[in-house]
């Protein structure tokens, strides 16, 4: 196997893949090396030929893989891990970009190219540290990102513009004493059917709605109403209520939502 041309392996030691332990017959499918263990200054061609048995989804997980063995080594090492992989990684893709087209193994070196690209990408996607950026790309990079970051911020601007024109400091009051009398009305308004029975008069996904609409916009006697009183009268299955489900009582259970009758 020919070594990666522009990383001199012959006296470079083994040190930033987790080898192939010699003779071991039950091996990690990540380890990188043969059975008779793993050679040293090849670490970075074995490497390479590993990824080439891998499907793209295994990618994360190789990486990850030696990285992890590198940094019970080296704790402080993973840009000096990321730069050597991707050094490696360029290197190899170099070389087959400049391979003679018309060789008889060219189909399997663009097979070969392709994953290398796709290595690559998943690299560019957790590259901290700008690794073979020119300064006028990084600056390129910052003033595309606050651009995106201006957008959203103008966005978000509108949506709020949006969101405080429904938005009151006025509330509705409801007579003292009488917050539960109101809470059984609207849970009656959730049973009323409409005049042919086909759907609710009113529909909500979820029974925190009603709650927080109550808690935010109403009061009882000109004070606040609190969110977590109200909700065990609104609880999310009605079918099986839970402990903190509370009834309301009869004595406040003043009025009756009716359909009208019929005009003649």
């Amino acid at each position: 196997m020919k070594h990666i041309v522009g990383i001199n392996t012959e006296t470079m030691p083994n040190k930033y893949f987790k080898p192939h332990e010699a003779f071991d017959l039950h091996p990690h499918k990540y380890d990188v090396g043969i059975f008779t263990g793993l050679k040293k200054g090849y670490e970075d061609n074995l490497f390479i030929k590993k990824l080439f048995t891998l499907p793209e989804q295994e990618y994360v997980d190789y990486y990850q893989y030696h990285l992890t063995y590198f940094l019970g080594k080296e704790p402080q090492g993973e840009q000096v891990f990321f730069s050597f992989v991707w050094e490696v990684v360029l290197i190899r893709i170099r070389y087959l970009e400049t391979k003679d087209p018309f060789n008889s193994s060219h189909a399997t070196d663009m097979e070969l190219l392709a994953k290398l690209t796709s290595f690559q990408k998943y690299l560019r996607s957790i590259d901290q540290w700008n690794t073979q950026k020119t300064l006028p790309e990084i600056i390129a990079d910052q003033q595309e990102e606050i651009r995106k970051q201006q957008a959203e911020i103008a966005t978000l601007k509108e949506d709020l513009k949006a969101a405080r024109k429904l938005e009151t400091d006025d509330y509705i009051n409801i007579a003292d004493g009488y917050l539960l009398s109101f809470l059984d009305i609207c849970l009656q308004t959730q049973e009323a059917l409409l005049p042919d029975n086909s759907k609710e008069l009113v529909f909500s996904q979820t029974q925190i709605v009603w709650s927080k609409m109550i808690a935010k916009y109403f009061r009882e006697g000109n004070n606040e109403i609190s969110l977590e009183t109200i909700r065990r009268y609104f609880p999310a299955d009605k079918n099986n209520p839970g402990t903190k489900y509370a009834k309301i009582p009869p004595e406040l259970k003043l009025f009756q939502l009716k359909p009208a009758r019929k005009r003649s």
